[in-house]
């Protein structure tokens, strides 16, 4: 399934019903009196976040979203029927925008959780709605109000604990593989990851959801190589894992330029939580591994894991650092509340 995560749609709501303008007309009955319905209430259209949906792909290939009008009302006071609603479903995670893509109208965090982005116009009363002691024979009715025309945005936010960053062979891809049951396409050439793909992580008797994203280099903030669009699956998670292919030229300039790009993509990333990793540990030596660990040092101000995807070295040690930042994140996150 092709990876979808923005979609520009076109909705409307449902006008409401015209009223009716009717009279009783019964044998021996002089005066009947007005009996016109009112009109029924326009449909709505409503986003809701349910469950097995991991992309906006159905909304490539439909892109208009209508609710039902109104019924209209009919004699011996009978009411029209309320339109139908509309409902987008999308995965959670999802956030709604109006056509400019900034103003954000709903964001959708949990399963069930439905909102209303357009409204049904309300129906029309029928003339059996102004009869009154003065006027005891209206000839009028309301029509029913139109309904609502938007233009929205919809915004996939993948729903991650953990997310994993760095340049393009740096071992996301395996590293995802071996700790969870997904299985990304693995290759020996850059950008084999094409589009996020998360993974649940299993840690002493624990769980949490770890997110790999395409390779970022150079530039991606100004739309060099796959650019930095997928950064935005990474605004929700609580940890960053950075790995460093400790094989590469040189270790200190690739963990600098993935800095740069956060910190040029913003949206609080480059204040996240981080955990920088050295990946293919098991291609160097000990004293190769040391000696690349205290430059990498200098440049994050931190100790750097080492770990080894293929062999399982240090792997443990990782989601065990992963895990500890996740859980002070959600107490401070209670606490909060």
């Amino acid at each position: 399934m092709k990876f979808l995560d923005e979609a520009k749609v076109y909705i409307q709501s449902g006008a409401g019903g015209n009223g009716c303008v009717s009279f009783r007309r019964e044998k021996f009955i002089e005066f009947g009196g007005p009996n016109g319905g009112d009109g029924g209430r326009g449909g709505d259209v409503i986003v809701q976040a349910v469950t097995g949906l991991n992309t906006l792909i159905d909304y490539r290939y439909q892109q208009h979203f209508k609710a039902e009008r109104g019924g209209n009302g009919m004699g011996k006071d009978r009411a029209g029927a309320n339109g139908k609603d509309a409902t987008l479903k999308v995965p959670v995670g999802t956030q709604v925008y109006e056509e400019d893509g900034e103003t954000l109208l709903a964001d959708l965090t949990e399963v069930g959780q439905r909102v209303t982005i357009a409204k049904g116009g309300n129906g029309g009363f029928g003339n059996a709605h102004f009869k009154s002691s003065t006027n005891r024979a209206p000839r009028n009715a309301n029509p029913g109000l139109p309904g609502e025309e938007i233009t929205i945005r919809l915004r996939l936010k993948l729903i991650a604990d953990a997310g994993l960053v760095g340049l393009p062979n740096a071992g996301k891809s395996t590293f995802l593989a071996t700790v969870t049951a997904a299985k990304p396409k693995i290759a020996d050439y850059p950008f084999t990851t094409l589009h996020p793909q998360l993974g649940v992580v299993r840690v002493d008797e624990r769980e949490f959801v770890l997110a790999d994203l395409p390779g970022l280099i150079e530039g991606a903030h100004e739309g060099v190589g796959l650019g930095d669009r997928f950064l935005g699956h990474t605004e929700r998670c609580r940890v960053l894992l950075h790995l460093v292919d400790a094989t590469s030229d040189d270790p200190v300039e690739a963990y600098r330029v993935i800095r740069g790009e956060l910190e040029a993509y913003g949206n609080g990333l480059e204040d996240k939580p981080e955990i920088v990793a050295l990946s293919k540990c098991d291609a160097l030596t000990p004293d190769e591994i040391k000696k690349t660990a205290a430059k990498l040092k200098k440049a994050c101000k931190s100790t750097p894991l080492v770990l080894s995807s293929a062999s399982g070295q240090g792997v443990q040690d990782v989601l065990r650092a992963l895990f500890k930042v996740i859980g002070q994140a959600h107490e401070d996150s209670r606490e909060a509340v």
